[in-house]
């Protein structure tokens, strides 16, 4: 690995954890929306969220200039794709979960819980949310995926960088007033993994296309619990789940995810 993939990662987690720490501490677990952006801790907690991005731009600026920033800058209004890309983008993980369901009435004999937000709603999000996520794209597949794909492959990069992106949630996992506060991580991790092959898989196929990745990331935020895998009550982040949903979730992705690699294992990202 590079050296300036490692001083991007430490950078990156050094920056977001201080402020997702500083946050929690001074939010002391209010039960305020979480993702809010006003509100005690929300400037840390903003911050802490962008780190990846704004490690990213830094490091760009300084080694290749301004023409290397507006580059990476550009990709994240890079949308020329087929159709088909876009449906896979939105539809993605929603068709995991609804697959899922189906899964859990032939093996149960009944329907799991549903969520209860409205499909529109959830486009209504997934378009407004879309920008929000070039905090996170920009640094994730922007520039450490081409990065880690000179080195290691695009297949084990995406893997690689999976586990870095499920990682760097983790402090999530300790604040109550996250959504995923005493959730299971393993679960999580495993999740996560599978869903960087997918958006690396996307990212390829698209030709470097941030919009794109960004469009899925929204996606998978606000369509994750049209079927719900979080344990109600749940404590210990480091226990595996007791949901099924949660497991039959992982498995699809993986599933998916198996296939993607496959059909990635001689690629390379410029």
């Amino acid at each position: 690995m590079g050296h300036s993939l490692l001083t991007f990662f430490l950078l990156t987690y050094l920056v977001s954890w201080v402020c997702f720490g500083g946050e929690a501490v001074v939010s002391r677990g209010d039960a305020s929306p979480f993702l809010a952006l006003v509100g005690r801790g929300g400037l840390l907690l903003f911050l802490g969220v962008v780190a990846p991005s704004l490690v990213a731009l830094g490091l760009t600026a300084r080694v290749e200039g301004r023409a290397g920033v507006l580059a990476l800058l550009r990709r994240t209004v890079r949308g020329r794709a087929q159709a088909r890309w876009y449906a896979f983008a939105i539809g993605y993980t929603a068709a995991i979960k609804l697959t899922v369901a189906l899964l859990h009435r032939l093996i149960t004999g009944a329907w799991p819980p549903f969520g209860e937000t409205p499909w529109y709603v959830m486009l209504g999000a997934i378009a407004i949310s879309t920008p929000v996520q070039a905090g996170e794209e920009i640094g994730w597949r922007g520039y450490a995926l081409p990065r880690l794909s000179r080195h290691l492959g695009l297949a084990p990069a995406s893997v690689v960088l999976g586990v870095v992106w499920a990682v760097w949630h983790l402090p999530f996992f300790f604040n109550p007033a996250s959504d995923t506060f005493g959730q299971s991580f393993p679960v999580y991790l495993l999740q996560v993994i599978a869903l960087s092959v997918a958006m690396a898989w996307l990212y390829w196929r698209t030709g470097g296309s941030l919009l794109l990745v960004m469009l899925m990331h929204a996606a998978v935020n606000n369509t994750k619990d049209i079927v719900p895998s979080a344990v109600e009550g749940a404590t210990d982040p480091f226990a595996l789940s007791t949901s099924l949903v949660a497991w039959l979730s992982a498995s699809l992705f993986w599933a998916c995810a198996a296939y993607f690699l496959v059909r990635m294992r001689r690629a390379t990202l410029g």
